[in-house]
């Protein structure tokens, strides 16, 4: 039986965009499952974001809505500055750029070319409209193989495949532009393990094709879509012997941006500052499905391979730096979680599309 409809988001975004004289925010990759969560709630908060993304629509059941600009690949810098020359922006949120780890290593140019050549783009167009006030998407990634945790933010970086090194390498490019000009105040955002989806059921994670990650993979066994979950690696040193990541609720992930705004525009002197933005706790892989299945009523078959190179044994954030100085802290846990993917997921079991004989 399909669960009943959640609630609907607590304002029309109509009356949002309305609320209030917030700052005009331009977020860059906004229909993506991050993306696409903190513009949710930038519309809630009050704030006026406009988005683009070049890879999908705009979620279909708030297309009405939703802030978008005309698609635009952010290495087309023409078409940057046309966008910035129709508006006066307070901020970005950057988002847009590739993320599959997997993908990465078999092609690196692509990810070289589209991550850090488009941030360039987008760094130079900034600089030339007074636009210097940005909050990057990082990733736990930098961190590589931690030989300790919690991740502090002093940590020493070592990525390992080429999609962490353009976080790394954007990362480093921001504190080169702040020393070069101090106008410049930057937030880089170092995310852990997003999952979850709004409690509303209207947006949450759709990858496309095989999906990367642990939570989309339970979520498509658990509507059909695939007949088990593989687990790679059993015999860690761990409680249950498989590996344990920080999962944070998407929606807690969408405030850490709403926070790190509010600190560029608190009259701080930030200068390029980072932040983890993690729960600061571990969870197993076993531990995540068995939650899963609990709010789900599913079963979740599983198929038990051995350990994938490179992966690390126990990554979890240190989140003190955050909740001192962005006054953000995570809220959910791992059944709040679980019980918002799978509202999603049950109400939405192709995602933003439909049946594909071929998936």
């Amino acid at each position: 039986m399909r669960p009943k409809r959640p609630p609907a988001i607590s304002r029309s975004l109509s009356e949002s965009l309305r609320a209030g004289d917030g700052e005009d925010v331009l977020v860059t990759g906004g229909a993506g499952y991050i993306g696409s969560h903190t513009v949710l709630q930038l519309l809630l908060a009050g704030s006026r974001p406009s988005s683009w993304t070049t890879s999908r629509t705009p979620p279909r059941s708030l297309s009405r809505e939703w802030p978008s600009l005309p698609g635009i690949d952010i290495r087309d810098k023409e078409a940057l500055e046309k966008v910035f020359a129709s508006t006066t922006f307070d901020a970005v949120i950057h988002f847009a750029g590739l993320k599959a780890v997997g993908e990465s290593v078999h092609k690196p140019l692509l990810y070289y070319n589209n991550n850090i050549i488009g941030t360039i783009n987008l760094l130079e167009v900034m600089s030339a409209h007074g636009c210097k006030k940005l909050v990057f998407s990082s990733s736990a990634t930098v961190y590589g193989w931690p030989k300790e945790v919690p991740c502090t933010e002093e940590f020493d970086l070592s990525a390992t495949n080429p999609y962490g090194r353009t976080k790394l390498f954007i990362e480093e490019i921001c504190r080169d532009i702040h020393i070069s000009d101090p106008d410049w105040s930057i937030i880089l955002l170092r995310y852990f393990n997003p999952v979850g989806a709004h409690p509303s059921g209207h947006i949450g994670e759709d990858p496309r094709g095989f999906p990367n990650n642990l939570m989309p993979f339970v979520q498509q066994v658990a509507v059909g879509r695939r007949p088990a979950l593989t687990v790679f690696g059993n015999d860690y040193s761990t409680n249950d012997g498989t590996g344990v990541r920080d999962y944070i609720h998407v929606v807690d992930l969408s405030d850490g941006h709403i926070s790190a705004l509010q600190k560029l525009f608190d009259g701080s002197e930030i200068g390029c500052e980072v932040y983890n933005l993690g729960t600061g706790k571990g969870t197993s892989v076993l531990e995540m499905v068995a939650a899963f299945e609990k709010a789900s009523g599913k079963e979740i078959p599983l198929v038990i391979a051995g350990r994938r190179p490179g992966d690390a044994e126990i990554v979890y954030a240190s989140t003190a730096k955050a909740e001192k100085e962005l006054h953000w802290k995570a809220k959910y846990g791992i059944e709040e979680m679980c019980r918002d993917q799978w509202n999603w997921a049950s109400m939405n079991p192709w995602g933003y599309g439909c049946p594909d004989p071929a998936d």
